[in-house]
């Protein structure tokens, strides 16, 4: 298998631009027959660090510009999930914005409404009063064509009611997404349009920062297409403790 580390951070205009909003495993088999998505909580303490998983990026930045973020990450959750993770990707959300955009959009099935009255203001982190820190979002049921900014807060939403607003709904929204833009990638009018794939191409090279050799990316790239988004199993972490070692659907064998 091989398993790939997928952060997401605020980056430029965004308090705490390095700290990692959302964490995301994924763990492929060879032949692309079984993809787990797990999603990690912020918050996780990482005792090697002594401080929560969300900053071993920018810790590892501080001690090592350009390399050391994407390596402490790598390890810190290597070290919740006791497994080695191979690759890790980085996209701020002004690089995601920009990449659905360039797409021309992406369509997703909202399988469940829901409303989100603490949607987080950029900028606007300390404002007085508190609620102007806020603006209210909301998505009705059903497939729907989203531009970037949309997708971006369909995926980071948090503070929903009910069921929406736990971290398990949160992970199948972004595995919804993450299917979407696959979607879209494979499609003829993307994938035969040189003038679409080189601006797709000019806005992963600017925005997107991984650690995978450029040799190996053919090999990602057919990876990819093998996975059916159907068959991609979605977890978050506390159900990954709860049913490891059971015949539930776990990454015990990445």
């Amino acid at each position: 298998r091989t398993n790939i580390r997928l952060l997401g951070v605020g980056g430029t205009g965004h308090e705490g631009a390095d700290l990692t909003d959302s964490m995301l495993v994924i763990s492929v088999a060879a032949d692309g027959t079984d993809a787990l998505m797990l999603s990690l909580p912020r918050d996780i303490w990482i005792p090697s660090m002594q401080a929560k998983l969300n900053t071993a990026f920018y810790y590892g930045e501080q001690n090592q510009p350009g390399t050391g973020g994407m390596t402490l990450a790598k390890a810190a959750v290597s070290e919740v999930i006791d497994k080695p993770i191979h690759y890790g990707v980085l996209l701020d959300f002004h690089g995601f914005v920009k990449l659905v955009d360039t797409l021309g959009g992406i369509e997703v099935d909202v399988e469940n409404a829901f409303t989100d009255d603490k949607y987080p203001i950029p900028g606007k982190e300390n404002a007085q009063p508190e609620s102007a820190r806020y603006e209210t979002i909301s998505f009705t049921s059903g497939p729907q064509i989203m531009d970037g900014q949309t997708a971006l807060k369909f995926v980071r939403s948090r503070n929903a009611v009910g069921a929406e607003g736990t971290d398990l709904a949160r992970s199948q929204r972004q595995k919804r997404v993450i299917s979407a833009i696959q979607n879209r990638l494979i499609d003829t009018n993307v994938i035969l349009n040189r003038s679409k794939l080189e601006d797709i191409y000019t806005v992963i090279k600017d925005s997107i920062a991984m650690d995978i050799p450029t040799d190996v990316w053919p090999a990602f790239i057919r990876l990819g297409t093998q996975v059916k988004p159907d068959s991609v199993r979605t977890l978050a972490f506390p159900i990954y403790l709860e049913t490891e070692g059971s015949n539930a659907a776990t990454p015990q064998e990445a």
